[in-house]
């Protein structure tokens, strides 16, 4: 793709297209904003590819990142318009801190490694996976969760890096098995 060959762009669309697709989804709630998401960030992909640098990541995370980024300032855009306009602004994961609140007619389908960290998320504890879901998919800052569910800073702090390291090991103990 740096080098500009269009190809190699439809070939890590056709590979990870789902996956972003899933992500900004969760993270927005609303299939029009996921696909532009979609679009977002597979054009800033392109437009930046020359900044990719395999030493530091995958390119599935950092096409993941990307999207990520785009769905946090979309949902952070409708917040600020909802506050302007003075309306009870959209749907967003803050509304349900379980993390499973798609309209079932929506919900989309999951890809394996999708799966297997839905999986993941649902084995931690339930303050650990909503301060990682409010941290990540929401976009919340430490002191944000912290005012937000009336913990310590500390507390957040403390439950989201637990709830890294058990995702990292839970994920990597996972891969290792399908590899056997």
């Amino acid at each position: 793709m740096a080098d500009g060959d269009e190809s190699a762009l439809a070939q890590l669309y056709d590979r990870l297209s789902h996956r972003v697709h899933t992500l900004a989804y969760w993270i927005l709630k609303d299939a029009d904003d996921a696909e532009d998401v979609v679009e977002e960030t597979f054009w800033q992909a392109w437009r930046n590819a020359g900044e990719f640098n395999r030493n530091r990541a995958a390119a599935s995370t950092w096409i993941l990142m990307i999207a990520r980024t785009r769905a946090l300032d979309r949902l952070r855009a409708r917040r600020r318009r909802a506050e302007r306009t003075s309306q009870a602004g959209a749907s967003t994961l803050l509304d349900s801190l379980d993390g499973n609140s798609y309209p079932a007619a929506q919900q989309p389908e999951l890809t394996e490694p999708d799966r297997r960290l839905s999986e993941a998320l649902g084995t931690l504890p339930l303050e650990q996976r909503q301060a990682l879901e409010l941290a990540f998919f929401a976009g919340l800052s430490h002191g944000e969760i912290a005012d937000r569910t009336k913990q310590p800073l500390g507390t957040i702090k403390t439950r989201i890096r637990l709830a890294m390291e058990k995702l990292r090991e839970r994920l990597s103990a996972r891969a290792s098995r399908s590899r056997d």
